[in-house]
């Protein structure tokens, strides 16, 4: 990946209608409710977000996967075929919506695959649009989406490179001091534009955890462009913007960078 010509890295974004398989309609409710919450109906392919890119740029992007943490020993074969034949560098996992908590031992054989290749983990944090205004909240419950929960699963798999997704309202506060004390852990910026951050959250950007903060839009909820054009004004320091744009995702995922520098700084 030619590093040195892109602008920024966006480590938070969404393939959200499968190439190989049928169309399911067990989530046409959540998905019409989400359309509602977020204001849009896009579901772009793997055709739709990279053709023209992969086309004519083939290093431009990096594959994460997803394991249902459900399937346990047999999810971590997944993810182990994942990393050593299909070259996925990462996984995400939504608690909320995938229905466990970060801490449940059946999803402890899928994290030791990811900490032995010593990959990152990207964990839904926070208030979720699925569900938002169904009955019952289509009964998904966002109390597993609480950082506090990531602790157990940091110190228990530390070569595992933990990514707290979003701004995680109610628990902004809680995401912080997480990463503060935990040097596994970092925080990506994606679902927010960030006219909308808490302001302790662009303090910590700018100061102690500048090291582990990440873009991320969360497309196609919100584009890079408008992520981006927001950013400018939301008061981040001008030393702390490549950083967070581009020279903390690039430690992360090995990019020009030797991989025991990937935790950052301790402080």
């Amino acid at each position: 990946m030619d590093t040195a010509n892109l602008i920024a890295i966006d480590t938070h974004t969404h393939l959200e209608v499968s190439c190989r398989n049928p169309f399911d309609s067990y989530g046409e409710e959540y998905d019409r409710a989400a359309d509602k919450y977020f204001r849009s109906s896009r579901r772009p392919t793997m055709q739709e977000t990279i053709a023209e890119a992969a086309l004519a740029n083939p290093d431009i992007m990096i594959a994460f996967g997803s394991v249902d943490p459900h399937k346990g020993k047999m999810g971590a074969r997944e993810a182990r075929k994942l990393v050593e034949e299909f070259g996925v560098k990462g996984f995400k996992f939504h608690p909320t919506v995938q229905g466990f908590e970060p801490t449940d031992p059946m999803a402890w054989p899928i994290y030791e695959v990811i900490n032995e290749h010593k990959l990152p983990a990207v964990f839904h944090s926070g208030h979720s649009g699925i569900g938002s205004g169904m009955r019952c909240g289509g009964g998904l419950r966002l109390q597993s989406s609480n950082p506090m929960l990531l602790e157990d699963v940091a110190i228990a798999f530390p070569d595992m490179q933990i990514i707290i997704a979003h701004p995680s309202w109610p628990w902004q506060d809680e995401a912080l001091s997480l990463a503060m004390h935990k040097p596994n852990i970092w925080i990506d910026l994606s679902g927010w534009s960030p006219k909308y951050f808490p302001p302790q959250l662009v303090q910590y950007c700018n100061t102690l955890l500048k090291d582990r903060i990440l873009f991320g839009s969360d497309f196609p909820l919100i584009t890079p462009d408008r992520w981006m054009k927001d950013f400018e004004e939301a008061g981040f320091k001008d030393e702390v913007k490549p950083l967070i744009l581009k020279g903390n995702a690039m430690r992360l995922l090995g990019l020009g960078e030797e991989p025991a520098d990937v935790a950052g700084s301790s402080r």
